[in-house]
């Protein structure tokens, strides 16, 4: 077996109450002038100002970027970074979904490191890590409070760029599930899909390892096991922390394997069609999840198992169907439309169908899938997608 290398934060605080340690946690790692990376929601709605309150009781100077979009592109990275650098801060703490995270990210690294944000696209190396950042995730889903990844999208090309490296690991994470619990149905529904996909697939992944598996498994069983209950019931306080803490995991299982064919086909989707990261991978899911299972058949009944929908006793075949059938229900009861019912025009899908195939192998995703897909294949499960 070959070596594994794990990357993690230095530090992780999980539980109710972990964002009130703000402070602790910040001058722990050596900040004492953050800039918070957020987004308006997340300012209007009053977020910040209760997520943050430690740092002024601490009489800790800070000041707010919240300029976040949906979709991290690299024309907002350049102007935090320039803001990044320009005040002096010493820190960053980000507060909120995937895209502040990705963002404040992005923005230690263009800061540190200079030029544009495509010279550090996958397999580019990033030389320089930048300022401590303690990430402060708000929804169960991206799991990107602990990985070493961020994905921004190229504005003039279309094109969602994976960025990887050290310098993408946060210094530090506090895991709230507190935070979640204002989470709308859909938001929960896509956020939760994600990272079952984030964990099938670092499971099933050709980069997978032991440390990565353990990750993967647990995750499984928490997300398969309460999204359908924290969707139902929101204020369902079990159900919220089995959410994020099987996020938090599956990020751990993901940024220590890879992802796969999934998450390599989803980015061009959101890219030229601004369709959310979490309900592009619930759209596909099913799909490759089909096309793969052949190659790494008790991989995949072993995800059958540890999401319930499977028992011991079942041989690898029939607990592979048990998984399909599972994840076309799942789909079907959380209500996760298809490229065509969320509106998306066919005659721009076909077009642009050969482009989102390249774009989907030169991520890189698609190498560490158990079935290794032609581009041909790939416009296949797109069409696939469709209806």
């Amino acid at each position: 077996m070959s070596v594994a290398q794990i990357t993690q934060p230095r530090l992780i605080q999980v539980g109710a109450g972990a964002v009130r340690e703000v402070a602790t946690v910040l001058r722990r790692i050596g900040g004492q002038r953050p800039l918070v990376v957020t987004d308006p929601w997340m300012v209007s709605s009053g977020t910040v100002d209760r997520a943050i309150k430690p740092l002024r009781d601490a009489g800790i100077a800070y000041d707010i970027f919240a300029e976040t979009v949906p979709d991290p592109t690299d024309v907002v990275v350049a102007a935090g970074a320039a803001v990044l650098k320009a005040g002096g801060y010493d820190s960053i703490v980000a507060l909120g979904g995937g895209s502040p995270i990705d963002t404040a990210k992005a923005m230690s690294v263009l800061a540190a490191n200079g030029g544009a944000m495509r010279d550090y696209k996958v397999p580019n190396d990033i030389p320089k890590i930048g300022v401590p950042l303690v990430a402060i995730p708000t929804t169960a889903g991206t799991g990107a409070e602990v990985t070493r990844f961020t994905v921004i999208t190229d504005v003039a090309n279309d094109e969602k760029m994976l960025i990887a490296g050290l310098p993408c690991v946060p210094t530090a994470a506090l895991v709230d599930f507190e935070l979640t619990m204002t989470m709308p149905r859909r938001l929960t529904a896509d956020t939760g899909i994600d990272s079952l996909t984030h964990a099938i697939e670092a499971y099933v992944s050709r980069r997978a390892n032991p440390m990565s598996d353990m990750y993967a498994v647990r995750a499984m069983g928490l997300i398969a096991r309460n999204i359908r209950r924290a969707c139902a019931e929101p204020g369902d306080r079990a159900a919220r922390e089995a959410m994020m803490l099987g996020a938090t995991l599956g990020g751990l299982a993901f940024t220590n394997a890879s992802v796969a064919l999934v998450h390599g086909m989803s980015r061009p989707i959101g890219a030229f069609f601004h369709v959310p990261h979490g309900l592009s991978n619930a759209m596909l899911l099913p799909a490759v999840t089909a096309f793969s299972a052949g190659a790494a058949l008790s991989r995949y009944a072993d995800c059958a198992r540890a999401m319930g929908a499977a028992g011991v006793e079942e041989g690898d075949q029939a607990a592979v169907a048990r998984l399909l059938d599972e994840l076309r229900r799942l789909n079907e009861e959380l209500e996760v439309p298809t490229p065509r019912s969320y509106g998306i025009e066919k005659e721009r899908w076909d077009s642009l169908l050969p482009v989102m195939a390249q774009q989907a192998l030169a991520s890189g995703s698609p190498g560490n899938n158990p079935r290794v897909p032609t581009a041909e294949e790939i416009v296949g499960l797109y069409q696939q997608a469709w209806s």
